[in-house]
C-alpha cells in the first residue's frame, strides 16, 4: 500500500481508503453487517488503514459497523474519517433530501452545521465509533444557513479538546475552502471525481494544488458504473438510489462502457480488473491524493486494495487520459 499525507498535516492515509457509505446500507438497498465488517478487516489486512464514514450513512449504522470492525486493532494503526452537518433527527438548516431509513421509514435529511450541532454530532460519532478521537472531521455538505466561521470555530474547539485531529470539508468550492481556512487549518476537500465526472478540475483542483490542500476523491468508480458490470437497462434493488441517477440511464451507460472497452487492454496487460485500473488511474491524477473505494464484502475490498499493485507507465497513463478526454 502507498500512504500519503493530507495537506500540511502529519496525517497519513492509505492511498486507497475504505469508503463505508454502502456498508451502512442507506440508499444502497440493504447491508449485511457481518459482510461489511469482514470487508473492512480484509482491507486492513492488505494495508488499507483509513476508513471514511458518516453519521447519516444508515443513520448511525455505518459508524457502528466501523467501530465494531476496528475492535482489537491498535488505534494508532488506523485513521478514522467521519463527517457532520447532515441531520435526520431535527429540522434546522435547509432540507437536503427526502429519504427512507434502512427500515423503510420516511425521513428528512437537513444540512445543518450550527455550533451546538457540530459539538453534539462529534460526541455521538465518538460513541458509535468506540474511540476517543477522530483523525479527520469533515463537514458533509455546505450549510448556507450557518456562517462558515461559526461552524469551524466549533471544529477548532474540538481540536483543542483532542477529540479531533484535523479538519476537512466535503463538496466545498474553492471560495468556501478559503473562508473555512480563516477559522481553522483545512487540510482536505472530499469531492466527487471519476473518469466521467471531472468538473472539479476546472477550479477546485488548481486551488488545492496551489494552496497545498489534499483532495479525497469519492465515487471514483462512479457508484459501480466504471466496473463495466452495469449494462443498459440494469435493474437495481429496491431502495438503491442509482436507479434514478442520470449516469445510469441507458445512453450514458452505453457511452461509458465504450470508454471502458477502449482501456480494457491496459487492464488486461496488468492482469487487473477494470475497477483496479480505474482506481490506480484516479490516484495518479494531478491533485488527487486519496481514492475512496466502497465494498460490500471481503472479495470487493481485497480487489480494491490490490489496485495499488498496478504500476502504469507514462505512455499508458497518456493513452487512458486521451480516451477519457474524448468522453
Amino acid at each position: 500500500m502507498e500512504y500519503r499525507k493530507l495537506g500540511n498535516s502529519d496525517l497519513e492515509l492509505s492511498a486507497i481508503t475504505f469508503g463505508a457509505w454502502a456498508a451502512g446500507g442507506w440508499m444502497w438497498g440493504s447491508t449485511d453487517r457481518n459482510d461489511a465488517i469482514e470487508a473492512i478487516r480484509s482491507s486492513y489486512d492488505l494495508g488499507v488503514t483509513s476508513i471514511d464514514t458518516a453519521p447519516v450513512y444508515g443513520q448511525g449504522t455505518s459508524e457502528e459497523i466501523v467501530g465494531e470492525a476496528i475492535k482489537g486493532i491498535s488505534r494508532d494503526k488506523i485513521q478514522i474519517l467521519t463527517k457532520f452537518g447532515m441531520r435526520w433527527d431535527l429540522t434546522k438548516g435547509t432540507l437536503g433530501m427526502h429519504s427512507k431509513d434502512n427500515d423503510g421509514n420516511k425521513i428528512d435529511i437537513y444540512k445543518y452545521a450550527g455550533k451546538e450541532s457540530v459539538i453534539y454530532e462529534c460526541e455521538q460519532s465518538l460513541k458509535r465509533l468506540g474511540t476517543d478521537y477522530i483523525d479527520l472531521y469533515q463537514i458533509h455538505w455546505p450549510d448556507v444557513t450557518t456562517p462558515i466561521d461559526e461552524t469551524f470555530e466549533a471544529v477548532s474547539r474540538l481540536i483543542e479538546q483532542g477529540k479531533v485531529r484535523f479538519a476537512g470539508v466535503c463538496n466545498y468550492t474553492a471560495d468556501q475552502m478559503a473562508k473555512a481556512g480563516e477559522a481553522v487549518n483545512i487540510v482536505s476537500n472530499q469531492i466527487p471525481f471519476s473518469m466521467v465526472t471531472r468538473g472539479i478540475e476546472d477550479e477546485t483542483v488548481p486551488y488545492c494544488i496551489e494552496n497545498g490542500k489534499s483532495i479525497l476523491a469519492y465515487s471514483p468508480m462512479e457508484r459501480g458504473l466504471l466496473t463495466g458490470k452495469i449494462q443498459p437497462g440494469h435493474q437495481f434493488a429496491e431502495g438503491d438510489h442509482r436507479a434514478d441517477l442520470a449516469h445510469f440511464k441507458p445512453d450514458f451507460v452505453k457511452k461509458t462502457n465504450f470508454l471502458l472497452m477502449k482501456i480494457k487492454p491496459i487492464a488486461d496487460a496488468h492482469e487487473a480488473s477494470l475497477s483496479q485500473l480505474v482506481l490506480r488511474w484516479t490516484i495518479e491524477r494531478p491533485g488527487i491524493t486519496i481514492a475512496l473505494a466502497g465494498a460490500r464484502n471481503a472479495k470487493q475490498a481485497k480487489q480494491n486494495a490490490k489496485s495499488i499493485d498496478i504500476h502504469l507507465s507514462k505512455e499508458e497513463l497518456k493513452t487512458i487520459d486521451d480516451y477519457v478526454n474524448q468522453f
